[in-house]
């Protein structure tokens, strides 16, 4: 804001930086699960059924999570007087 950023501008900057880790980290959850099952059932003798829905709705999720979380910090730093942000930073 500092630099003639709109609190709208902050808030959409806080958001996708949220939806990013987020949905990053569902894609390795999901990977680190699809791996975990594999070689569980392939050192169990299991079968496996790994599930293309299942897993976009898991990563679908981790996505809205991301943007649940993130909008009430977003709107805080949004609204902070950018002498403030920086006092505290």
């Amino acid at each position: 804001m500092a630099v003639g950023a709109r609190p709208r501008d902050v808030l959409a900057q806080f958001l996708v930086e949220a939806l990013t880790l987020s949905f990053f980290g569902g894609v390795i959850g999901v990977l680190l699960g699809v791996f975990g099952a594999k070689l569980l059932a392939g050192h169990f003798g299991w079968p496996i059924l790994i599930r293309p829905d299942i897993i976009v709705i898991a990563v679908v999720f981790s996505g809205l999570v991301g943007v649940v979380f993130g909008l009430y910090p977003a709107q805080k730093a949004s609204r902070l007087d950018p002498i403030d942000a920086l006092r505290f930073e």
